[in-house]
């Protein structure tokens, strides 16, 4: 919620409402950050129709119990942490590992030690190119590609699951996975074998990726859609992405609670993206499928928290709301521990359409001849 809160002075109208509803110019960003901030509630009532602090009081987000919550001076934190989500936001002006005493943060865990250090990234990178530099930067991208068309012609050409190939160099968890990483030459490979989709790794101080790769994917001449495979905190992420020609991004719940889901849901559909929202266990699942507009959810095998992984996590899930996930329309993506034809099948026979695989294929001599052995066969494409 914090990138709803912090970010939405900068915000195009239409971040708020549907662009037929409200014009652009009917309002200042520094109405809009009063109103969001809590100052405009005495006055927005009277509000013309045309105005922002109209649309803002019939918007469900600005009248959501978080927000409400927020104004009577609950922290982010505590209100996230209601919703089951144990990683903490810092908002530092400085990396964690800085400074000494009680000024000296130390994470639980991995992902919130990326979470942490994705904060201050975010704030250096947005003090060099405001968002409304990046929004308008955005506006002149390609257009986005249909991600899950992609996926879903790919499942009906193979009857077998999508494949989302990962451009990947490094993790945390394994460290280096290829030294002679060369991005373009990986995608094409993928694209070449069969691969429905991309991925491109964006997170520089963990995964050794970066925003550069994605855009020289991009523009080297794959048609594939591609996935910005980062750890979204801020809107400020999503409009970079688009910038640099990504069709799809990924959203965490473990990260993110429900009105940042449901905001930055909204800002992908401006901007024609898809969002791939990634979840762990039954209550981030619930949580997703509480929310509207939800099209992938991936399931990751892996504890983003201790980094063991349990392909059974996918199975299990999808018994327990496979029903409802199928009533919505939503398709799912397997993610990690996939390395055999039998950990594919397993995971099909879950119920997945559509899985991401980065670590098992990039190992690999031919990252894009080694779908062939993921599979068990060729992919048609």
């Amino acid at each position: 919620m914090e990138s709803l809160l912090a970010a939405s002075s900068s915000l195009p109208t239409a971040a708020f409402s549907p662009p037929s509803s409200l014009s652009s110019t009917s309002s200042s960003p520094h109405a809009l950050r009063s109103a969001v901030a809590g100052a405009a509630r005495a006055v927005r009532c009277s509000a013309a129709k045309d105005s922002i602090l109209y649309a803002l009081e019939h918007d469900e987000m600005f009248n959501s119990a978080e927000v409400i919550q927020w104004e009577s001076g609950k922290s982010i934190n505590s209100i996230a942490a209601a919703q089951g989500i144990r990683i903490r936001r810092r908002c530092r002006p400085r990396y964690p590992s800085e400074g000494s005493g009680a000024d000296k943060a130390v994470p639980r865990n991995m992902l919130e030690q990326i979470i942490w250090d994705k904060e201050v990234e975010v704030s250096q990178r947005k003090a060099k190119k405001p968002l409304q530099k990046v929004i308008e930067s955005s506006q002149h991208a390609p257009p986005a590609r249909d991600f899950v068309g992609a996926l879903t012609a790919a499942y009906s050409r193979n009857v077998a699951p999508a494949l989302i190939a990962e451009v990947k160099k490094a993790s945390p968890s394994r460290g280096v996975l290829r030294e002679d990483f060369n991005p373009v030459e990986i995608a094409q490979s993928y694209e070449k074998n069969g691969a429905a989709c991309l991925s491109i790794l964006t997170d520089e101080k963990h995964f050794q990726g970066s925003f550069e790769n994605l855009e020289t994917v991009r523009n080297s001449g794959v048609k594939c859609p591609l996935l910005c495979k980062e750890f979204v905190i801020d809107i400020w992420q999503i409009y970079y992405a688009r910038s640099k020609g990504a069709d799809a991004i990924l959203l965490i719940a473990a990260v993110l609670p429900d009105l940042d889901i449901k905001y930055m849901l909204r800002i992908c559909k401006n901007l024609g993206m898809t969002a791939l929202i990634e979840v762990h266990d039954e209550r981030e699942l619930d949580r997703v499928l509480k929310i509207d507009g939800v099209q992938l959810i991936g399931i990751n095998n892996r504890s983003l928290e201790t980094f063991k992984v349990d392909t059974s996590n996918t199975k299990t899930l999808l018994e327990k709301r496979g029903d409802l996930i199928r009533d919505k329309g939503i398709l799912v993506v397997g993610e990690s521990g996939l390395f055999t034809p039998d950990d594919v099948a397993y995971v099909q026979n879950a119920g997945v359409s559509a899985i991401l695989v980065g670590e098992s294929l990039v190992k690999q001599e031919n990252p894009g001849q080694a779908i062939a052995g993921l599979y068990g066969k060729d992919l048609l494409h």
